[in-house]
């Protein structure tokens, strides 16, 4: 998967406009699983996932320090698109590729039998590992965390919101996330780790 080049030698769409440098972190002995979108320009860069302030965020829902986050027997971080997208007309990062998860998903995730809690963060990931729910608005599937963890248990899943900047405002408007699950969410990781 390091190795993958399909997104710039044979797309689905355009090529890649940059070298691709595939991002992730796995292990057979994961147990908590962070289902991401793609990695960020900062993440590209530096060829760790979460390596920006969205990363701070995460690593403080989750409660865990950078050396639990990023201890791949511990957590597998996979985004749906393994390489930094680009950027839209708009200074914002375009959607994950859809190559890596039509040639890797099925099988990577077939090869990590340990984990128990994935954490899904987006639409793309719901639309992965929760596809009945891809088209409820956000704030709905987020807000039923502990009905859709109870239900897909005991390999649960839990919905995030992505820990960016743009979704201060989500944020503000909806404090039952950081009051609620934030705290059940910590309290899932500890028991998992």
């Amino acid at each position: 998967m390091r190795a993958c080049r399909i997104c710039r030698d044979a797309p689905s769409g355009a090529p890649l406009a940059h070298e691709p440098r595939p991002i992730f972190q796995l292990s057979g002995t994961a147990r908590v699983a962070i289902c991401s979108q793609a990695p960020g320009n900062r993440a590209h860069i530096a060829g760790l996932p979460f390596f920006d302030p969205s990363g701070v965020r995460l690593r403080s829902w989750l409660g865990v320090d950078e050396t639990i986050f990023y201890d791949a027997a511990k957590i597998a971080i996979v985004p749906m698109g393994f390489c930094f997208p680009g950027y839209d007309k708009n200074g914002g990062d375009l959607p994950p590729r859809k190559e890596c998860a039509a040639t890797w998903h099925d099988r990577l995730f077939a090869a990590l039998p340990s984990i128990e809690l994935f954490l899904c963060i987006g639409r793309h990931s719901i639309a992965y590992h929760l596809p009945e729910l891809k088209r409820l608005p956000m704030t709905e599937i987020v807000r039923d965390w502990r009905a859709i963890a109870e239900r897909t248990a005991p390999r649960s899943r839990i919905v995030l919101p992505h820990p960016s900047w743009r979704n201060n405002a989500w944020l503000k408007r909806n404090p039952w996330f950081e009051e609620e699950l934030v705290p059940d969410l910590r309290r899932r990781v500890r028991v998992v780790l």
